[in-house]
């Protein structure tokens, strides 16, 4: 079977983004990429459970689990339809939301990807990006991968994310050679 879903999983500022762009540019049919961050942006501002710490952190709650839980659900009818996708995802569960994606993704096919990135260089691109709360980068670099296994990984502090698109392109069945 074709890959039919491609997972990224990586702190913020790892070059998740940049990485599933160039994916699209380099695999061979048309996929649709859906990021963490733009259901952030479409939930309204108050009351839906996530918070950011002045220090970095993030902590969210029974609503924003909720709303997730039914938009990775939707990811998920959309690739049963017969889309390919690519995920941008930050776990901040780790392994346990690994989990909630490979429940919500069963029976298709899917390539899991991690999206590694020093510390101090995603804090480098979090300063230069100027839309992230100051130690996101650092917090987040290690702990999304706790626990959680993979098909491919890729290091972006030395890697382009061209790069990096390739080498998973050619992970995926009939990608990029």
């Amino acid at each position: 079977m074709a890959t039919q879903v491609i997972v990224l999983n990586g702190g913020s500022s790892s070059g998740k983004s940049g990485i599933a762009r160039c994916l699209q540019a380099v695999l061979p049919d048309p996929w649709l990429t859906f990021g963490v961050d733009s259901l952030i942006e479409a939930m309204p501002g108050e009351g839906v459970g996530i918070e950011f710490a002045p220090d970095g952190g993030v902590d969210v709650g029974p609503a924003f689990m909720a709303l997730e839980a039914a938009w990775a659900r939707g990811i998920a009818t959309m690739a049963h339809s017969g889309a390919r996708l690519i995920i941008d995802d930050v776990f901040l569960g780790g392994a346990a939301t690994q989990d909630r994606w490979r429940r919500v993704l069963d029976g298709l096919d899917v390539l899991w990807v991690g999206v590694h990135c020093d510390p101090a260089v995603a804090a480098g691109r979090e300063i230069a990006r100027g839309d992230r709360v100051r130690g996101m980068a650092e917090q987040q670099a290690h702990v999304v991968h706790e626990g959680v296994t993979y098909d491919v990984e890729v290091d972006t502090a030395d890697t382009e994310s061209l790069e990096c698109a390739r080498i998973i392109g050619r992970k995926v069945v009939g990608g990029v050679g």
